[in-house]
């Protein structure tokens, strides 16, 4: 089984590198970008079939590592 989890600043967090990456694009000559939110992408191959078990594993993994929870929301995707 394959899924992806998504890792995102919570709202009202301060993005510094997002900042800097909208300032990166502009400099570029890119118009029309608003703003930009940095976050991490995570594709995790899961053995088995039982989905309902997967899901508690990654959710378990990200509260312990991928995802600090105090400033980040993370989405569990399994394909």
């Amino acid at each position: 089984m394959k899924a992806r989890i998504i890792v995102t600043l919570k709202t009202g967090v301060l993005d510094p590198q997002g900042k800097a990456i909208e300032a990166a694009l502009t400099s570029f000559g890119l118009t029309g970008i608003d703003g930009v939110r940095q976050g991490k992408v995570f594709d995790v191959e899961i053995a088995g079939d039982d989905r309902a078990a997967a899901e508690a594993t990654l959710k378990s993994a990200c509260e312990k590592l991928l995802a600090n929870t105090v400033v980040e929301n993370y989405a569990i995707e399994i394909a």
